[in-house]
C-alpha cells in the first residue's frame, strides 16, 4: 500500500517547467525521467525514500506546480516541508530569469536564443554531493557514456522503492559509497582512479572533513573552488561544474568543459576550435550568469535553433 500526498507550489515567472523538464525525457524511468509532461524522481525525506511526481499546473507567466508523493509509511508535515524545500531547489523555482535577460539583452544572439527558450531554468542537483558525483565520473568522457555510468552506480549503490509494484531508486548517499570498494565502485565501468576519487571525497564526508552543503552558502565562489581543489580527484573544471549544477552557481563556467567550448564557438564564432581564455571573454557578455547562459545555448543546440 503506498501513501500518497499532494500539494501546489508556486514559481517565480517566468518558468517553463515542461521546457526545463525536458532535458530528462531520456532517463532511466526507475531514477529520474520526464515524460508526458510528468517528472519524477526519488528523493529522500526525513529519513525514507519517496517518489516524487510532479506536473505543471499553471503557465509560464503564472507557474504552478502539482507535487505528489508517494511512499510506503505515512508521509507527515516534515516530508511535505522538505519535498517542497527540494522541488524548489531542483528546478531553481525562486530565480527570476527576468535579471539574466535583462544582462543579455545587448547580445543579440544570446537574446534571440533566450526568446525561444522563454522560461527555461536551469535543474540543480537535490545535493551537492549528487553533483560532484557526476563531475567526477564525466571527467574526459563523453555525457552519453558516463550519464551511463551513473545511472548503474545509483542501481548498484542506491537505496531502493517499491511502490504500486514498481522499484525506483534513490542516489547513492556518501555512507554507501564509503562503506565499499574501490573494487566494488569500479564494477559498473569506471576507472580505478574515478572510483578512488569518489570513494575518498565519499569518506571526507562521512568523517566530517568535508561539508559540501555547507559550501553552498559561501558567497566567493573563488573560495569554493579552493576548498573542493584541496580534495584529490577534484580540479577546477570538476569544481566548477559541481558548483553550477548543484549548488545554483549560475556565475561558475566550465571554459574548461569541451562541449561548452564547442556550443559558444557554434555560436559565436563559427564553429572553430576555441580555448577556454577565449570562451570567458565572450563569456563576459552575460554578467553575473554565465553558467546559466551557457546551458542555453546547450539546450539551444539539442533543439536546433540557429540565431
Amino acid at each position: 500500500m503506498a501513501f500518497t500526498e499532494s500539494f501546489q507550489v508556486k514559481a517565480v515567472a517566468p518558468f517553463n517547467f515542461d521546457l526545463t523538464a525536458q532535458i530528462f525525457r531520456n532517463g532511466d524511468k526507475q531514477i529520474r525521467t520526464s515524460c508526458g509532461g510528468l517528472f519524477s524522481q526519488v528523493l529522500k525525506l526525513d529519513g525514507q525514500l519517496a517518489l516524487v511526481q510532479i506536473a505543471s499546473v499553471g503557465s509560464v507567466e503564472e507557474p504552478k506546480l502539482r507535487v505528489v508523493l508517494k511512499a510506503n509509511s505515512p508521509l507527515t508535515s516534515t516530508d511535505k516541508r522538505e519535498a517542497e524545500e527540494a522541488v524548489r531547489f531542483i528546478f531553481n523555482l525562486d530565480f527570476d530569469l527576468c535579471s539574466f535577460y535583462r544582462e543579455i539583452k545587448d547580445d543579440q544572439g544570446m537574446n534571440r536564443i533566450a526568446k525561444q527558450l522563454y522560461g527555461l531554468k536551469n535543474p540543480t542537483t537535490p545535493t551537492v554531493f549528487e553533483s560532484l558525483v557526476d563531475s567526477i565520473v564525466e571527467q574526459q568522457i563523453s555525457i552519453k557514456v558516463a550519464i551511463a555510468l551513473e545511472e548503474k552506480l545509483t542501481k548498484k549503490f542506491g537505496d531502493h522503492l517499491e511502490v504500486e509494484g514498481e522499484i525506483y531508486f534513490g542516489f547513492p548517499t556518501p555512507q554507501a559509497f564509503a562503506a565499499a570498494s574501490v573494487d566494488q565502485i569500479q564494477q559498473v565501468g569506471l576507472s580505478q582512479r574515478k572510483a578512488e576519487y569518489i570513494r575518498e571525497a565519499a569518506k571526507l564526508i562521512v568523517a566530517g572533513k568535508l561539508d559540501l552543503e555547507h559550501l553552498k552558502d559561501l558567497e566567493d565562489s573563488q573560495e569554493i573552488i579552493r576548498r573542493l581543489d584541496e580534495v584529490r580527484g577534484i580540479g577546477v573544471w570538476t569544481a566548477e561544474l559541481t558548483m553550477l549544477r548543484g549548488m545554483q552557481r549560475l556565475d561558475a563556467l566550465p571554459a574548461d568543459d569541451l562541449g561548452i567550448r564547442r556550443v559558444i564557438s557554434t555560436y559565436y564564432c563559427g564553429g572553430r576550435p576555441i580555448k577556454a581564455t577565449e570562451a570567458l571573454e565572450i563569456a563576459k557578455a552575460w554578467g553575473p550568469c554565465k553558467g546559466l547562459a551557457a546551458f542555453y545555448l546547450i539546450i539551444a543546440e539539442l533543439r536546433g535553433i540557429a540565431v
